[in-house]
């Protein structure tokens, strides 16, 4: 799958791509890494990844930014400071750790963020604010769960972010297999 991605990504003009592996991103990473045209540059922080892509955007790139939606709470400032102030269409992919968790667990999005809910042991929190968040902050998403092409969920989340002319995000709740 990873090498189908690489080749969507060379479709939809992708230069770059910023930001941090974790356990789903990771043999994408390691794909890119050997990638003749699109190159890879790995940050510290998630926050760092949007300034470094936005400074790609400036000088003429088409970057695209991988991090884990845990990452994703660290970035915010990054994402409204930096990407979101300056109308950059930077497009992101979130990896949504928790959320295998909160379906064994019976737990929908749609379910009230209480008190119980986010101190539950057999829940991933991060999984429930993920996308609360995104909306709260003014982000364009959309998920691609298990029955959807994160392939062509990366296309169009490219497509949409150009069009938008602001950042947008991919919720990946599925692996890239």
């Amino acid at each position: 799958m990873a090498r189908r991605t690489i080749d969507g990504l060379m479709r939809a003009g992708i230069t770059h791509v910023v930001g941090i592996p974790d356990n789903t991103s990771g043999p994408l990473f390691d794909q890119i890494l050997r990638h003749p045209m699109i190159r890879l540059i790995t940050v510290t922080r998630e926050g760092e990844a949007f300034a470094v892509a936005a400074g790609l955007w400036l000088g003429g790139a088409s970057p695209l930014v991988v991090i884990q939606n845990t990452g994703l709470l660290e970035a915010g400032d990054g994402i409204r400071g930096t990407a979101q102030r300056m109308g950059a269409p930077i497009p992101f992919m979130v990896t949504g750790r928790g959320y295998a968790k909160m379906l064994k667990a019976g737990i929908t999005r749609d379910d009230p963020r209480t008190r119980e809910l986010l101190t539950r042991p057999d829940v991933d929190s991060t999984a429930l604010l993920t996308e609360p968040t995104l909306d709260a902050w003014g982000i364009p998403f959309r998920r691609c769960d298990a029955d959807d092409d994160p392939v062509l969920a990366l296309e169009d989340l490219i497509r949409s972010a150009r069009d938008a002319r602001l950042p947008s995000a991919l919720v990946l709740t599925r692996g890239l297999d």
